[in-house]
């Protein structure tokens, strides 16, 4: 495998260690400590290394994981690069002087178990001295401002149904930086180069023939919720580079959710890796207009730019929540509609953790489809209507309403803390 050198971030070695504040130096001893150290199943083997105070250490690492991309991080700066499957590195620590910790920088693999510590003379890292947990406090974002010029707004149109009863398809995984919110960007993991992969809009008993191509710098993977196969062979990871075909019928209608199936799932979807299968049920009437509303959460680093915040998704304490992968697009790019047209809208609800009470005021629902079956219809004998469609986490349906006057319809999350942090959006009617 690769071998690769990390060292300390100023290049020299540290004569007194954090926790040694107020503490005389310890001298070098001119003695090395070797370790080899292997990753594998999100864990460091052995997760404990011991060194005498002075010791310069060096850790020789490898990743044994078959599918995964790790690395090392000392909290004194030295680090290894990203290593693929099956490749080594040697990270040169530098000299040794008090316990301290170390832990993969993958998005969400420290908070999974990825943590080595560094003991000297038997002493492990005091609390607080090392490397303190990210906040997980609210990030302030302005709602009230417009995406940013270089953002394109989400078609929220329903796709067309795919053309025949077969359907090849290629699904790639890329990592870039992308805008969530008004001036706030993630770097995400995408199927297909935006945070939220395609709408996929198919018929029950349709076949999907999707070949997954990983160009990211981690292992990916995906499920699609809308199959019934062996999780086995179709939703294993792929590493770098790789790919896979993921072969599926469409047994039943419903709003079905694709995520990415790599641990951590949580950090994957929260980065923007999910989308949707559209399969209508039999004899679905026909609407003027069909919308599709994806909800999902964003977890943000305190810095542009970043990947998601893992200690924050564990906290369930999201940032924004957001329709379509951007937290107030539809506030600025009203989706349209007409008095007297019958308006169709699919919901799902991504996570990675939220659920959702979708709602549009001024209107009432005479149609709710809910996990592939009505729970209301125009002409039932109760006379009863809807005010809102309430979805986990990952179910998913839709819901049909007809306005009577011209005006701007606000649709949210109604569980409003939620609505908040961006899930909203308009639909301008129009006479």
């Amino acid at each position: 495998g690769a071998v690769a050198v990390g060292r300390r971030l100023d290049g020299t070695p540290s004569l007194s260690g954090p926790g040694l504040s107020g503490a005389a130096a310890v001298a070098p001893t001119g003695r090395t400590t070797t370790v080899s150290v292997t990753m594998k199943d999100m864990h460091y083997h052995p997760a404990t290394v011991d060194v005498p105070a002075g010791n310069r250490l060096v850790i020789s690492l490898t990743n044994a994981d078959p599918d995964q991309v790790h690395d090392l991080y000392l909290a004194g700066g030295a680090h290894s690069p990203r290593l693929s499957p099956g490749q080594k590195a040697t990270v040169d620590a530098g000299v040794i002087t008090a316990a301290t910790q170390g832990w993969c920088t993958i998005v969400g693999h420290r908070s999974m178990g990825m943590e080595l510590e560094v003991r000297v003379n038997g002493a492990s890292v005091g609390q607080g001295s090392e490397s303190p947990a990210v906040g997980t406090g609210r990030r302030k974002v302005d709602l009230s401002q417009a995406p940013g010029r270089g953002f394109t707004t989400r078609d929220a149109r329903l796709p067309s149904l795919l053309p025949g009863r077969t359907h090849p398809m290629t699904l790639t995984v890329t990592e870039s930086v992308q805008e969530v919110a008004p001036a706030t960007t993630i770097h995400a993991m995408t199927y297909n180069g935006r945070v939220m992969g395609p709408v996929i809009h198919a018929r029950i008993g349709d076949t999907m023939n999707v070949h997954l191509v990983n160009r990211g710098t981690m292992g990916h993977s995906i499920d699609f919720h809308a199959g019934i196969v062996s999780p086995t062979p179709n939703m294993r990871t792929i590493a770098p580079g790789a790919s896979l075909d993921y072969r599926f019928t469409l047994p039943r209608a419903g709003v079905w959710l694709y995520h990415c199936s790599t641990m951590p799932m949580s950090s994957h979807i929260a980065a923007g890796m999910f989308g949707a299968v559209i399969v209508p049920p039999r004899d679905l009437a026909s609407a003027d207009r069909e919308y599709v509303l994806v909800q999902s959460e964003s977890y943000l680093d305190a810095r542009n730019g970043a990947e998601v915040n893992a200690d924050k998704i564990a906290a369930e304490t999201p940032d924004l929540t957001m329709f379509n992968g951007h937290a107030n697009q539809y506030v600025f790019a009203p989706l349209t509609a007409k008095v007297g047209e019958r308006v169709r809208i699919w919901v799902l609800a991504a996570g990675p953790s939220r659920g959702i009470s979708f709602h549009v005021v001024g209107t009432q629902f005479d149609t709710v489809f809910k996990e592939g079956a009505y729970l209301l219809r125009p002409d039932n004998p109760e006379g009863g209507g809807a005010q809102a469609l309430d979805l986990s986490s990952a179910q998913g349906g839709f819901v049909e309403m007809t306005f009577h006057e011209p005006g701007k319809y606000t649709f949210v999350n109604h569980s409003f803390v939620e609505m908040e942090r961006g899930a909203r959006g308009l639909i301008e009617v129009t006479a």
